[in-house]
């Protein structure tokens, strides 16, 4: 089976971690593993066209598709179009707090029930030599965080699954938004510390409140992995560090002006395809963040970025209102 170095990686986040988004955070890391957003089974089986939801450009490799469902056979035939499609990875959502996936046995829910989960990772381990991940949380609603998690652990690794990325809050099903489950629950590093020192023979990841290549470091002491969400979004310069910090050689930015220069072939060639200029320098946002001219780019491109006919000069003028700097080392 192929081996993924997932040392470190970024998380799938709906809406932000989108092919654009991993396309120009890739002039930022070489190594990193990206995930897509969750993509539904159903989306892939049934929607039109195929590529809205599993294109990407090959700059984006490493990268994992993450999948939500619950159906065997259905993630079965998903999986082997993923592997078809050049994924190097799927990955199974068992994290996810919404009540609209809920209701299609989706997402965190299914931390209620680890046979589902374990027959869905046997059957696409079946279907496809790629690696088959879960993603997960550490328990859901009333559920016992030691008894309950071990339980979920157990079960779904006898069916194969070998690679662990445990989002270190539970989700809180009835109660709390999604946008809450993010922030309210508690983050209970310790409790997957004690999971990957129980299961040594299992890659044990952590996800969740993690914002500084320091705290990477401190997890990575005691866990295989570490994932990191909303600060790699809002803060992209922070995975300029990332190849040095645990890859052993430097990134491909020397700066967030060169990155952003890097990024604008593509970006060139996505407007030809038709995409809106707002729909890619939205991912760009947060790359002057705490610079002089920061709030100027973004104010620049986000009042005309929509603009009908928004060309390559809108962001040409953005990145001007920056005066280039030295790179400073991200933390």
């Amino acid at each position: 089976m192929p081996q993924l170095d997932r040392t470190f990686s970024v998380a799938p986040m709906m809406d932000w971690t989108t092919r654009d988004y991993r396309a120009f955070a890739r002039t930022l890391t070489r190594h990193a593993l990206f995930y897509t957003e969750m993509v539904t089974t159903g989306a892939i089986l049934h929607g039109s066209p195929r590529e809205r939801f599993l294109g990407f450009d090959a700059v984006e490799h490493p990268l994992a598709l993450q999948l939500g469902g619950s159906d065997p056979s259905e993630l079965a035939e998903c999986a082997a179009i993923a592997e078809a499609w050049g994924y190097d990875e799927v990955n199974l959502n068992v994290g996810c707090p919404s009540d609209r996936v809920q209701n299609n046995l989706i997402g965190a829910c299914l931390m209620g029930h680890p046979e589902t989960v374990a027959a869905g990772v046997r059957a696409m381990r079946d279907a496809v030599s790629i690696p088959v991940t879960v993603k997960c949380r550490i328990g859901i609603d009333d559920q016992d965080e030691d008894a309950d998690l071990e339980r979920f652990i157990a079960t779904v690794a006898d069916a194969g699954c070998e690679v662990f990325i445990v989002h270190a809050r539970k989700a809180w099903l009835q109660g709390l938004s999604p946008k809450e489950n993010r922030d309210i629950p508690p983050l209970n590093y310790p409790r997957v510390h004690r999971l990957k020192a129980s299961r040594p023979e299992l890659h044990i990841g952590i996800n969740g409140g993690i914002r500084t290549l320091d705290e990477c470091r401190a997890q990575l002491e005691q866990l295989d992995s570490v994932m990191v969400g909303r600060e790699a979004y809002q803060n992209p310069w922070l995975l300029a560090g990332v190849d040095e910090a645990f890859y052993g050689e430097p990134g491909p930015a020397t700066s967030r002006h060169a990155a952003a220069q890097a990024f604008r072939p593509y970006i060139a060639q996505r407007l030809e395809e038709g995409a809106k200029l707002n729909h890619i320098t939205r991912h760009l946002l947060g790359l002057f963040q705490g610079q002089p001219g920061g709030r100027r780019f973004r104010r620049h491109l986000s009042e005309n970025g929509h603009l009908e006919g928004a060309c390559l000069r809108v962001f040409d003028d953005a990145l001007s209102l920056v005066p280039e700097r030295e790179p400073a080392a991200a933390a």
